[in-house]
C-alpha cells in the first residue's frame, strides 16, 4: 500500500491511497482524500483487509509503486482532474473497466488480474474495443461476416 498525489485543475493537491493484492495484482482498495490523516488511513486499511486478513509483506513496496506509475501513465497524465469526487470516479472506472478485466501483466503470464479465457487464432480477426471513452482499448477475436467468408 502507498500514497501518491494528483493536482487538480485549481492546483489543489489530492492524495490517492492504493492497496494492492500481490497474488493477482488486484487493486483491493483505491480512495482519494484532500486531507489524509492517521484515522482516515487506518479506516482505509480496515476496509481493504476485513477480519484481520492483511498480509505482512513490507518488501512488496516496489509492486505497488509500479501500479502507481501505471495509473499515472495510463490515466492521470491524460486527464484534467476537477476535484476529489471527479478523481474518485475516474479511478473507480479505470480499475473496474480496464485494469482488472483487460490490462495484462507479465508477472501473470500476460493475463489480467481477473483471469480470462485465451482466444485461439481461429476465433478470427482481432478487433479493438474502446474502454473508458477510448482512452484505452481491449481486444477480442471476432469472425468476419459477409461476402469474404461466404456467408451473408
Amino acid at each position: 500500500m502507498d500514497f501518491f498525489t494528483v493536482p487538480t485543475v485549481l492546483f489543489h493537491v489530492l492524495f490517492v491511497f492504493v492497496v494492492l493484492a500481490h497474488d493477482r495484482r488486484r487493486i483491493l482498495s483505491i480512495n482519494v482524500t484532500s486531507n489524509p490523516s492517521a484515522v482516515w488511513t487506518a479506516n482505509q486499511i480496515v476496509r481493504a483487509f476485513p477480519w484481520e486478513s492483511a498480509p505482512r509483506a513490507p518488501w512488496q513496496s516496489p509492486c505497488v509503486e509500479r501500479v502507481i506509475g501505471t495509473v499515472r501513465r495510463e490515466l492521470v497524465d491524460h486527464t484534467i482532474v476537477m476535484n476529489e469526487r471527479h478523481l474518485r470516479r475516474l479511478l473507480c472506472r479505470y480499475v473496474s473497466e480496464y485494469y482488472h478485466p483487460c490490462r495484462t501483466h507479465l508477472s501473470l503470464g500476460k493475463d489480467a488480474p481477473e483471469s480470462r479465457a485465451v482466444e485461439p487464432p481461429e476465433s478470427g480477426e482481432v478487433v479493438e474495443l474502446p474502454v473508458m471513452g477510448g482512452l484505452h482499448h481491449r481486444t477480442r477475436g471476432e469472425r468476419r461476416r459477409g461476402w469474404a467468408t461466404g456467408r451473408g
